[in-house]
Parts: C-alpha cells; sequence; structure tokens
C-alpha cells in the first residue's frame, strides 16, 4: 500500500492509528473538538472590511466557557501544557505538551476536558430551552443551575457535544510551527471561503471526456487551450538512486516548469516524491493545476494547507472520480495507475 500525504483521519477513536496505545510519555498532540450540528456554537465569524486576513472569531458565553474549560487543563494536570489554541464557530483546536511522563496518559486528560465541555453543554440545552433572556448572551453556570433544576433534571438534557474529540499525537517537534500557522490561519481560510464561495462548493457530475469526476476548485481551468500530465517514471528514479545518472529526471521536472510557465495546466495525481516536488514548485511559482485526488469529497471538505491558497486563487481544480471514504488512508497501486491514466486522458482532451 502506498501512503497518501493528503489522507483522512479516523475520527471514531480516542487513538490515533494505533488503538490499544496508551500515550503517557512526552509529547505534543493536537486535540480537534467538532460541535457535531455544525451550527456556530462557540462565535461568530466577523471580516472587517473584506479582508480575510482580518478575520477573527468572536465569542459566545458557550465558546467563552469552553476556553476557559481547556485553559484549566494544567491545574488538574501539571504535567500538561496548553501551547496554542484556535477557537472558529464550530469547532476549537489545540496544541497540547506534556512535559514529562504522566500516571493515565493524554487520552483520560481529553476525556476529562469532554465531559467537563458535555456539562457545559447541558447548560447550553437548557438556556435553549426556555424564553432568551433581554441579554442572549447570557449563559447559566452549571453548577448553580444543577442546584435549581436538579440533578437528574439536569443531566436528562442534551450534552450537545456527542462526538468524542479526536486526538493526534505530532510525531516530530518541528511539525509545530506548521501546526500553530495552521491554527492561526483557520479564521482566515474560513473567511475565504464564505468570500468566494463557488471555489470551495463540491461540483458534482462534472464530465470530462466521458468520465464522471466531483470537483472543488476553479472549473475555468478546463477551458485552458493546453494540459500536460506530471508522471515521472520510475525508471529515471531507479536510475538515479542506483547509478546516479539523475539528468532525464532533472530535465523532465525542468520541462514540466517550463510548460507552465507558458501557460500550460499541468494535470496529475502528484503521487511520488519527486511529483510532490513538482507540485510545490508550481504552487510557488502561482501556475495552474488540475490535481486528481484518489478519495472524494465529505460533506464538510476544505483543501489541505498546501492547496488552499491556489483554490483560493482559481489557479488549481481538485477532481476525484471516486466517492468520498472516511477511512480511507492509503492508496493502492491499482489507483496509481488508474488515476495517471485519467491524467493522460484529461491532457489529451
Amino acid at each position: 500500500m502506498w501512503q497518501r500525504k493528503f489522507g483522512s483521519m479516523d475520527h471514531d477513536t480516542w487513538q490515533w492509528q494505533q488503538p490499544d496505545t496508551v500515550w503517557k510519555g512526552t509529547g505534543l498532540y493536537h486535540v480537534t473538538m467538532v460541535v457535531p450540528s455544525r451550527q456556530p456554537l462557540f462565535g461568530e465569524l466577523v471580516i472587517l472590511d473584506n479582508d480575510p486576513l482580518q478575520a477573527f472569531v468572536k465569542r459566545t458565553d458557550l465558546g467563552d466557557a469552553v476556553v476557559d474549560r481547556l485553559l484549566r487543563i494544567p491545574k488538574f494536570y501539571p504535567e500538561v501544557q496548553v501551547l496554542h489554541f484556535c477557537l472558529m464557530p464550530n469547532h476549537l483546536h489545540a496544541v497540547l505538551y506534556v512535559r514529562r511522563a504522566m500516571k493515565k496518559g493524554i487520552s483520560s486528560v481529553i476525556a476529562g476536558f469532554w465531559r467537563a465541555a458535555r456539562t457545559l453543554g447541558r447548560a447550553y440545552s437548557y438556556l435553549s430551552s426556555i424564553v432568551t433572556p433581554a441579554d442572549d448572551r447570557y449563559y447559566p453556570d452549571p453548577a448553580l443551575l444543577r442546584t435549581q433544576i436538579g440533578n437528574d433534571v439536569f443531566y436528562a438534557l442534551s450534552p450537545v457535544f456527542t462526538d468524542k474529540p479526536f486526538l493526534r499525537p505530532m510525531s516530530q517537534y518541528r511539525q509545530l510551527p506548521t501546526a500553530i500557522r495552521y491554527l492561526d490561519m483557520n479564521p482566515a481560510r474560513l473567511a475565504t471561503k464564505r468570500l468566494k464561495p463557488g471555489f470551495f462548493c463540491v461540483q458534482h457530475n462534472v464530465e470530462i471526456n466521458g468520465r464522471i469526476y466531483d470537483a472543488v476548485g476553479n472549473i475555468g481551468v478546463l477551458m485552458e487551450q493546453f494540459r500536460k500530465p506530471v508522471h515521472v517514471r520510475s525508471m529515471w528514479v531507479k536510475d538515479a538512486a542506483e547509478h546516479g545518472y539523475d539528468q532525464p529526471l532533472k530535465d523532465y521536472k525542468a520541462a514540466c516548469l517550463e510548460a507552465a510557465s507558458k501557460g500550460t495546466v499541468m494535470v496529475s495525481p502528484f503521487i511520488s516524491r519527486d511529483e510532490q516536488e513538482v507540485l510545490h514548485a508550481l504552487l510557488h511559482d502561482n501556475r495552474y493545476i488540475i490535481y486528481l485526488s484518489d478519495n472524494g469529497f465529505g460533506n464538510y471538505f476544505k483543501p489541505s494547507d498546501l492547496l488552499f491558497d491556489a483554490v483560493a486563487a482559481g489557479r488549481l481544480l481538485i477532481l476525484s472520480p471516486w466517492t468520498h471514504d472516511p477511512n480511507k488512508r492509503t492508496i493502492t497501486r491499482a489507483e496509481c495507475v488508474a488515476l495517471n491514466q485519467m491524467a493522460e486522458e484529461i491532457s489529451a482532451r
């Protein structure tokens, strides 16, 4: 099986990839908690002067309360430090640093935070069931509310947060700057999607040469006159690795970039490391690209950090011939061959 760099996450378990692992040692962890209904219960996105870079989230009282519970984690677990967080209208990201070994492990920490969030959710459910006070940002204290209405009534309320947070260890400390940038850019990305909704909506049943695709991005890229596939041959890579003869590989990459500089749209699933290098160069040079994905688009699909800006600028079209599989993490060799063939078909018009 071939590992993809733009894989999806399995959100059904506490652990990431290793279900039987209990993380008790030091390390960095990325935590995400989502409002299952996707309603903006945590805050409202504000975009100043229609500039995504000036976007920010104005928190609701529920959002403030959830952040407060997050920041309280070190009080109960001194081994844990909240390095960074970003609250969005319907989800929360946080990077946690476990500074020394723990007795129970990070999963227990996140489970405790989730229980606290569910308590807040029940208080919100109560608020939603009564006449809203004049101050619509009023939020009841859960402990006081339990005293007023009784435990039985309180715990019969909906907890709102029914899905466990997603917990992912960051395998290398050098991932930290990337993770922090990802969190900090979340409001700008959401603002960009709202200001340019056409590029980020999933478009179904796009027919190209008799084949049906789902698409995200600028369909107008298909109207460009010239297209060229990017497919690095394994023989070039093998010669470079085993014999040091890398000139054909260098020449091919240079030819791809030269063609793109003259307006040719480059088409590929960009699977291999060398093809990924070409993709990075094309994105850096602001070239037009058709990217073939081995997985479809879920209901809340958002292009990866690498591809997002190119979609927003109208320079990228992402196509997938297959439906979305939330559990898919790898690409098979047969799928690689099929996607490369599709790139040839699209380029041949």
